[in-house]
């Protein structure tokens, strides 16, 4: 009898750990809905591109509205479209989605949804960066027809070779880009650029209203608790309350607001005024040059457009985690956690009220905590923004991370996409994030592919 209860026993053990532990700081079955009751589970190539749940009938008609103004091709003033002009003199893109196909991410080519931010010396009246000059604060490889275009640029990478410890080989890459064909003289001698690529724009909604003390409690600039992490809030100028208010939005948190950061897409990437940004992203010496120029209107995106726009992108809903009960991700989980990942890819967060109740009140897992931290000097683009200095990111919400090869057809990571895979992003961390790097360098492959997992899931 006593060798049935301890094979019983013994069996229990067993079946518990084929299925994983239910130890709730590895496995939380509330995990699945990464943006609370709004989450979308479709699996495919439309993942990012769902409302939440719950919304009204006319709310989903003017969500398919701003979906439309998402894919919307702009054209250059004085054409009969007059509901779509004015693109330009400069651009990056002519839609939304050249940057952010399927509300994803952008590729590391300059025609794929990279884009170069310029600045200079010193800070605005605001503290926001100082614009070249010559070339404003965005590199337009693009110009409308009659016009010479700011210039090109070339990407050339560079192999590191490098070795985990368990002897397994790997290399990542390092960029240098070049401007060529310059068409408006040289860029200043102490010229700073910042390359970004496009990233995902679903649950932008949520992240806008997690509450500022929810994001605010893990700002510790000191390391007053010496684990060598030191999150930091940007504060930014905010164009429609007129102040500075804590950043949230960007590779730097320089916005605050969805509709703030749409309307900085909209005059940066396109060159198309708002009543936030009133004027064409061209330079005094560049409107010497181009002399006269049409526009679609004064704004040319109109308030409404705006509006619709922003409300598109506030209600997409987040993709729901993936095989969160199997071993290998519950595994991979406490590694992730181990390597002390989890102290700035925080999993849980909490929204304020807001009239969309899939919006309000939510616990969500976006795997952020929102702030900025120093991650070396390797990843650094030199380049000050508001409170972020020149190594400082924000950290990336890690939601849907697993989704990007579906939806995007390619696993390009970091600010500039330099990254091929997970385990290369992973690699280029430094800074605060140095300890946990070391740490993933010295796991053995067996424990590298269940960290992944664990990723995949997200």
């Amino acid at each position: 009898m006593n060798k049935i209860i301890i094979f019983s026993i013994t069996l229990i053990c067993l079946m518990s750990c084929k299925k994983g532990s239910k130890d709730p700081l590895l496995y939380d079955e509330a995990e699945k809905y990464s943006g609370g009751t709004g989450t979308s589970f479709d699996t495919g190539e439309q993942a990012f591109g769902h409302a939440i749940s719950g919304l009204r009938l006319e709310e989903l008609e003017r969500f398919k509205s701003g979906k439309s103004d998402f894919r919307m091709v702009w054209v250059s003033a004085g054409n009969s479209t007059t509901a779509r002009d004015g693109l330009g003199p400069f651009f990056n893109a002519s839609n939304c989605t050249s940057c952010h196909n399927n509300n994803g991410r952008g590729r590391p080519e300059v025609d794929g949804g990279l884009v170069f931010r310029l600045s200079i010396s010193g800070t605005g009246v605001h503290g926001e960066p100082l614009p070249d000059p010559s070339y404003g604060d965005q590199y337009g490889n693009f110009a409308i027809f009659g016009k010479k275009a700011e210039g090109g640029a070339s990407i050339n990478y560079s192999e590191i070779a490098g070795m985990f410890a368990d002897g397994t080989s790997y290399s990542i890459r390092k960029p240098e880009y070049k401007f060529t064909n310059l068409g408006y003289g040289e860029m200043s001698a102490d010229i700073m650029v910042s390359p970004r690529v496009g990233r995902q724009v679903y649950g932008m909604g949520l992240l806008e209203n997690i509450l500022e003390s929810e994001i605010l409690k893990h700002v510790d600039e000191s390391d007053l608790d010496n684990d060598g992490i030191s999150g930091k809030a940007n504060y930014v100028w905010d164009y429609e309350k007129k102040q500075t208010v804590l950043g949230r939005f960007g590779w730097k948190a320089n916005q605050p607001t969805v509709k703030q950061q749409v309307a900085a897409a909209f005059n940066g990437d396109l060159s198309l005024t708002t009543s936030f940004f009133e004027n064409e992203n061209t330079t005094t010496n560049q409107n010497t040059i181009l002399g006269p120029l049409s526009n679609g209107g004064n704004p040319e995106v109109s308030d409404s457009l705006l509006e619709e726009l922003t409300f598109y992108q506030l209600l997409l809903a987040v993709p729901g985690r993936r095989n969160i009960s199997n071993s290998d991700v519950i595994n991979g989980r406490k590694i992730f956690d181990n390597t002390g990942c989890n102290k700035c890819h925080i999993n849980k967060m909490t929204t304020g009220f807001n009239s969309f109740a899939a919006l309000s009140n939510q616990i969500i897992y976006p795997y952020t905590d929102m702030l900025l931290h120093d991650m070396g000097e390797g990843l650094a683009d030199n380049r000050p923004d508001y409170l972020a200095t020149g190594k400082e990111w924000r950290t990336p919400p890690l939601w849907g991370i697993g989704l990007i090869k579906t939806v995007n057809k390619h696993t390009y990571l970091l600010h500039d996409g330099r990254a091929r895979n997970t385990t290369e992003a992973i690699l280029w961390h430094g800074g605060e994030a140095s300890i946990a790097k070391s740490k993933f360098v010295k796991l053995n492959k067996t424990e590298r592919d269940q960290l992944l997992a664990f990723l995949e899931s997200l």
